[in-house]
């Protein structure tokens, strides 16, 4: 009967000593990388408590943009998608423990970046307004100038949000257009401009301040693309499904920037710094613009 057992799980065949000692090796070793830290899972945790700290986001006292502000960058959704913020992409692999300009625990660059769907602040989807011309931190930041986006300082690394024309090698991973990241070098890949949202005023509007909770484009300096968030192209990310971020301008019939394109700074809540302005729209379900009228006279009363 070949079924029977001849023989009970005491009895030692084979290589019994070898494989008794690799089980105890492999034993001692998962205790000790426990010990360290060191387990795949661990990682992980230990990346999620840290790039999910909250931060806290600029208030902006005059209703606009200044260099050095920390805010989130929202892409306002529409009938498309739904909204979603510029977020770090991240792993265990992605994370330096220690170097010699550095000692403390970082994100190495390069990284991916994609569309969350949270909209609390924290360390993972909070941005720097920062010159590229020696701009000073408090001026305005002004339509058509250039600036660069920067991760926040300690675990995110200062990390600069970066593009260029796609290649056959590098491009986007789902949509094949032009691949977005954050790299540790400055460049001139780390330019990018503000440019007002309806096409037929956007030069009247060139050199005035850009304006908080307003809709607006985000254009790459060197390739001319705008930012663009793809809402039909998803990304399973540690965090969950998110869409793929992408530098393309998409134009509808009337050669005018879709959804995808639109962009909104948002600022902390002047009576709650815990809370962006996003957060308190969407608890009211109202969002809105600016009328270019109020823009021009806050800007007149502000100069005066």
């Amino acid at each position: 009967m070949a079924h029977v057992r001849t023989y009970n799980p005491r009895v030692r065949v084979g290589n019994w000593k070898e494989d008794v000692t690799l089980e105890e090796e492999n034993l001692q070793n998962f205790i000790l990388q426990k010990d360290r830290g060191e387990l795949t899972v661990q990682k992980e945790g230990a990346l999620r408590q840290d790039i999910l700290q909250p931060v806290s986001l600029s208030v902006s006292q005059d209703g606009f943009l200044h260099f050095g502000d920390t805010i989130m960058l929202v892409n306002s959704g529409g009938g498309e998608h739904d909204p979603c913020v510029l977020s770090i992409i991240a792993d265990s692999s992605n994370i330096a423990s220690h170097s010699q300009t550095n000692p403390v625990p970082h994100l190495l660059g390069p990284l991916q970046v994609g569309g969350s769907h949270s909209m609390t602040p924290c360390v993972r989807n909070a941005f720097i307004i920062t010159s590229v011309d020696g701009t000073s931190d408090g001026e305005l930041l002004r339509y058509d100038q250039s600036f660069a986006l920067r991760t926040t300082a300690g675990f995110a690394g200062e990390l600069f949000l970066a593009s260029d024309h796609r290649t056959f090698l590098k491009c986007a991973k789902k949509s094949r257009l032009q691949e977005l990241s954050l790299v540790e070098e400055f460049d001139f890949l780390c330019w990018w401009k503000v440019i007002y949202f309806d096409p037929q005023e956007r030069l009247e509007n060139e050199g005035y301040p850009v304006q908080v909770n307003s809709k607006v484009l985000i254009s790459h300096c060197k390739t001319n693309q705008c930012l663009a968030a793809l809402g039909n192209h998803i990304l399973w990310t540690l965090f969950g499904k998110e869409y793929e971020l992408t530098a393309h301008t998409f134009l509808d019939s009337h050669k005018a920037e879709r959804d995808n394109n639109h962009w909104l700074f948002f600022t902390a809540h002047p009576a709650n710094q815990n809370e962006s302005l996003m957060q308190m729209q969407l608890a009211e379900t109202v969002i809105t613009d600016e009328p270019r009228e109020n823009q021009e006279d806050t800007h007149v009363k502000e100069c005066s």
